[in-house]
């Protein structure tokens, strides 16, 4: 490979204007410090966050795109919410597309995957002891893309993205919730038993998460003040 070639695959662009404002609401809205309902204002976020209001605009477009703002007839735009159903049917699609992915492309692993899965679990599991569940969601969400990736569907993974990035907002209440469990224990068994190079069995314990994570989460919901509402 030449210089030119070894370079290009090493450099990664900084994020225009646009995207650091969408990344930076994206992780408010995720983590609840943006709740549902907030009315978002251009000039307020703009000198909040020390940009024109021309990325602010355009950030927002794409957030209301990804189905994380909600932009009324007149123009209010506000963090959407999240319903009970909507937070069930999130994980029945996002168990959908992910644990397709995760089939297709289980058996290009190759041992540098797995070590990289490893990492991320690892560090997956810091970022809950420390209680930062922004570091905890990107970590886990890169767990299942290196295995997405592998199988060479990029437009699987954006869907997968889109869904995750929405879902995350189920877990935003704290790191010690007990909805984590399914996943710290999931992805450590599944990581187990490809490392022992039984990939069907990992296949089936992926699986096994999507429906442990589902029933945690609807015993969540039902046990939080209106959860039966929604």
């Amino acid at each position: 490979m030449d210089q030119a070639g070894g370079a290009s695959a090493s450099f990664e662009a900084p994020p225009t204007r646009r995207e650091a404002v969408a990344q930076r609401l994206r992780s408010e809205i995720v983590s609840g410090a943006l709740p549902s309902g907030s009315v978002l204002k251009d000039a307020e976020l703009a000198a909040r966050l020390g940009v024109s209001i021309t990325p602010v605009r355009e950030a927002i477009t794409q957030l209301a795109a990804e189905g994380l703002i909600d932009i009324s007839p007149n123009r209010t735009r506000k963090v959407a919410g999240l319903s009970q159903k909507q937070a069930l049917e999130l994980v029945d699609v996002m168990r959908l597309l992910a644990c397709e992915g995760f089939e297709r492309g289980v058996e290009n692993l190759t041992d540098e995957h797995i070590a990289s899965m490893r990492k991320r679990y690892t560090e997956y599991v810091d970022a809950l002891g420390r209680g930062d569940i922004t570091t905890a969601g990107a970590a886990g969400a890169d767990f299942s893309t290196i295995v997405i990736m592998a199988g060479g569907n990029r437009e699987l993974q954006s869907l997968v993205d889109l869904v995750v990035t929405r879902s995350l907002r189920i877990q935003a209440m704290g790191a010690d919730s007990p909805i984590w469990i399914p996943w710290v224990n999931g992805y450590r068994e599944t990581l187990e038993l490809l490392e022992a190079g039984e990939r069907h069995r990992a296949v089936a314990r992926y699986r096994q998460i999507y429906a442990d994570y589902r029933t945690a989460v609807e015993e969540w919901l039902w046990s939080s003040p209106g959860g039966r509402d929604g």
